[in-house]
């Protein structure tokens, strides 16, 4: 009888186990860097003690260069950082309505960035004052508690004088070429303005459709190789996103240039935002991945149907879970998965899935901005969506330098477990949990990264996993294995302040432990596994909501 039991016993857990076989021989074309872009709202952020602290952090995560974007970089203002805030004060204007021009912060924010071989990703907003055709009021004081409809003030007006308003751009691209170089400023990503089909653009889609031409102007005359693109909208899964964004690249195409008056606009790519719609259910936080890749699927199947576009390189100018960097969990209860590993999981399984929809649509997909960064002089672990938190970085910081890791080209990687990307549209994660796989190589490593991810947050088995590499040359006898990890117990510096009792003013050692174990961490030691006729076997146990990478070279 005890012998039948074990036998039953070793049936069900062979049945259990997920199934990951990894090709390196199956060659699925690049792996573009889509992760290596980074935004948030508080430009004035950039050059304090933890954002440029974060900046080498982010710098230093990849081989790739990093791409950053930020708000308010010509917001009126004596460049005070507030959630949702900052300012620039680039331009005002004297008694008799001549423009000043003062690049004083702006440089300090760019600076900042090519010291550490960053590149900005520039959006040409917001509107100054002096310029803005219903000045007041401007500045807004919001905070989380407050409607977040209260923050569309002045500054998200049209300009009363084009003529200025494009004299402005240009002289702004002059000045980053006096001071960067010509062709450094070229390499630069330039867009104009930030979701104009809601409150962030207080007129109409005509009126951004002229801004927008006028900008581009300013931008080609001072340069024409830089790379100029719109339109900036939010999730195109709601229909009148899609709208917007439709009309938008067909005015680019075919309609009258308001600033030229020849037909078409230059745009050199295309960008629009994808947001995922967490909630509280029965007591717990369930994610809605479901809801942003609708939005990842609808932006490329537009773009997608305009034939002269559809090599045009595509960025999702914001790509997260939901839709409010700043709405810290205390205010947000459906917030409460941006400390721990949810965050993390989530971003591994999110990342693969729009991967996986640029090649079903066959279009050219440059980047996904993570609007997270982090929040100067906030409480530790406040519910804030960032990377790091009074400079200790969270789990999911930890991803980002996963995807750092892996290699430029990707292979085929498949699980018994994953979760099709057209269920994940429709219906999320909210059966079986998405254990999946994504493979890259390079010519001496084979990267594998795994996660065990589920919407909901509750508690869950491991998953137990039986990893499988194809692919390494058939004259290697031997391979040098390295596992990293983020999960409740590595990379994961959250549970550590939760056991050291969640300290607000952490001591020396308390931090320096805390910093510590914020950065990625093995799972064990490097260790070597023999190669049988070109094949590695392993396996590999994964929590709720664990990501791992493995890496095998030779």
């Amino acid at each position: 009888m005890k012998t039948i039991l074990l036998l039953t016993a070793a049936l069900a857990a062979a049945q259990d186990a997920v199934t990951v076989r990894v090709d390196a021989n199956a060659r699925m074309g690049p792996l573009t860097p889509v992760y290596s872009f980074f935004g948030y709202d508080e430009p004035n952020y950039t050059y304090m003690k933890d954002g440029k602290k974060l900046l080498s952090e982010l710098a230093a995560l990849s081989p790739v260069t990093v791409h950053v974007r930020a708000h308010n970089l010509l917001t009126t203002g004596n460049g005070e950082a507030a959630l949702k805030w900052g300012s620039t004060n680039a331009y005002t204007e004297d008694a008799n309505g001549k423009p000043i021009y003062d690049w004083t912060i702006v440089d300090r924010i760019f600076d900042t960035y090519l010291e550490r071989k960053m590149k900005p990703l520039v959006e040409i907003g917001f509107m100054p004052q002096a310029l803005s055709v219903k000045p007041e009021p401007y500045r807004h004081n919001w905070d989380p508690a407050k409607p977040y409809g209260n923050i569309y003030t002045g500054w998200a007006h049209p300009p009363k004088d084009y003529a200025k308003w494009s004299e402005l751009v240009y002289q702004w691209v002059k000045h980053c070429e006096q001071r960067y170089g010509r062709d450094e400023v070229a390499s630069w990503y330039w867009e104009v303005w930030n979701e104009p089909d809601i409150g962030y653009w207080q007129s109409t889609p005509e009126e951004y459709f002229k801004l927008y031409d006028f900008s581009a102007d300013a931008v080609k005359r001072a340069n024409p190789a830089i790379r100029i693109g719109g339109p900036t909208t939010t999730g195109p899964d709601n229909p009148r996103a899609a709208k917007f964004l439709r009309d938008f690249l067909e005015h680019t195409l075919r309609g009258k240039n308001f600033a030229t008056g020849k037909t078409g606009s230059p745009l050199d790519y295309i960008t629009f935002h994808a947001k995922g719609r967490p909630r509280v259910v029965d007591g717990h936080v369930q994610m809605g991945i479901d809801k942003q890749l609708r939005d990842v699927s609808a932006g490329f199947e537009i773009v997608a149907s305009f034939p002269e576009l559809k090599s045009r390189p595509i960025i999702i100018g914001e790509s997260d879970p939901e839709g409010c960097a700043a709405c810290s969990v205390r205010h947000n209860p459906q917030n409460a998965y941006r400390n721990g590993t949810m965050y993390s999981s989530y971003t591994a399984a999110s990342f693969a899935r729009k991967w996986d929809l640029a090649a079903r649509f066959g279009v050219n997909f440059a980047g996904a901005v993570s609007w997270a960064f982090e929040f100067e002089g906030q409480p530790y672990f406040d519910g804030f969506r960032d990377l790091a938190t009074n400079g200790i970085d969270k789990p999911v910081l930890n991803v980002f330098r996963m995807f750092g890791l892996m290699g430029s080209e990707r292979i085929q990687a498949e699980s018994s477990a994953a979760v099709p990307v057209e269920s994940m549209k429709k219906e999320g994660v909210r059966a079986k949990a998405d254990i999946g796989a994504l493979g890259a190589r390079t010519p001496r490593t084979i990267s594998v990264m795994l996660w065990h991810y589920h919407d909901d947050d509750l508690p869950g088995d491991p998953a137990r996993i039986d990893l499988t590499v194809a692919g390494v040359p058939s004259e290697t006898r031997r391979v040098e294995i390295r596992h990293y990890r983020v999960d409740e117990t590595h990379s994961n510096a959250y549970t550590l302040w939760k056991a050291m009792g969640s300290p607000q003013k952490p001591s020396d050692d308390q931090y320096a432990k805390l910093e510590a174990t914020g950065r990625l961490q093995p799972a064990s030691s490097p260790a070597y596994s023999n190669v049988e006729k070109g094949t590695v076997r392993m396996p590999v146990t994964l929590l709720r909501q664990g990501v791992s990478l493995v890496q095998l070279s030779w």
